[in-house]
């Protein structure tokens, strides 16, 4: 295999959005998380040391751009893999099967049990990510008031909006809903969403001996139990998040 191309030899610098816990997480000053821990094996395998990039943004999707622009190799965030995204960027093959879900707070005044219940309420979701899309099929449908729309890394000021009732509920990954349902006593996850999504590794288009030596490496961490481990140590059994 050719060795793999970076902006900066002997380095993997990868793009994240931070907080998205459970997979971008920062504890103690050190980043780690589901996402972090698997780069860090799959750096390992590379013989590559591996460095963050936070970015930040009003859409997720402009975290696509800094591939084009050459700031950073890798985009690895809770990243699904869509036609769209694979317009612009080239992916890696999918490491975590994921689907989407609605959080709520279980000790407000409204009681929400599915989406079904949503028709004269305000539910929150991430701009430019995967659960926005499945908001704005709600509210196309007439089964939403509204979607009040967060910035990229702004899961923090959703999750104080759904606490303070400003919102109803939160679309978000599953993973991401179930964690802070652990986090957060009044908070509930109270439907999965089917969407059948998979996450995936994004890399510059063009760039496919870094993408070929990406899949190799988590190949071998699938081989190895390093993916079961790190399933096992961040999310809960169905996959869900802890």
């Amino acid at each position: 295999m050719a060795e793999p191309r970076t902006i900066e030899p002997g380095s993997l610098l990868i793009a994240t959005s931070s907080p998205f816990p459970p997979f971008a997480v920062e504890r103690d000053g050190t980043d780690s998380g589901f996402d972090a821990e698997l780069m860090r094996a799959v750096c390992g395998q590379l013989g590559l040391r591996w460095s963050l990039v936070r970015v930040e943004g009003s859409d997720y999707n402009g975290i696509f751009d800094g591939l084009r622009t050459g700031d950073y190799d890798a985009v690895v965030a809770a990243t699904t893999i869509t036609s769209g995204r694979e317009m612009v960027a080239l992916f890696s093959e999918p490491y975590l099967d994921v689907d989407q879900a609605l959080l709520v707070d279980s000790t407000a005044g409204v009681h929400i049990t599915s989406t079904d219940d949503l028709a004269t309420e305000v539910v929150g979701a991430e701009t430019g990510r995967t659960s926005e899309t499945v908001a704005d099929e709600l509210l196309d449908a007439g089964r939403v008031r509204d979607v009040r729309r967060y910035a990229c890394g702004g899961v923090v000021a959703a999750i104080e909006d759904l606490l303070a009732g400003r919102v109803a509920g939160l679309i978000a990954l599953a993973p991401v809903a179930s964690w802070f349902a652990r986090e957060h006593e009044e908070l509930s996850v109270v439907q999965m969403v089917s969407t059948g999504e998979q996450l995936g590794v994004a890399f510059a288009p063009g760039n496919v001996t870094l993408r070929d030596a990406v899949n190799e490496a988590l190949e071998t961490c699938r081989r190895d139990g390093v993916l079961e481990r790190l399933v096992r140590r961040w999310m809960d059994e169905d996959g869900s998040g802890r």
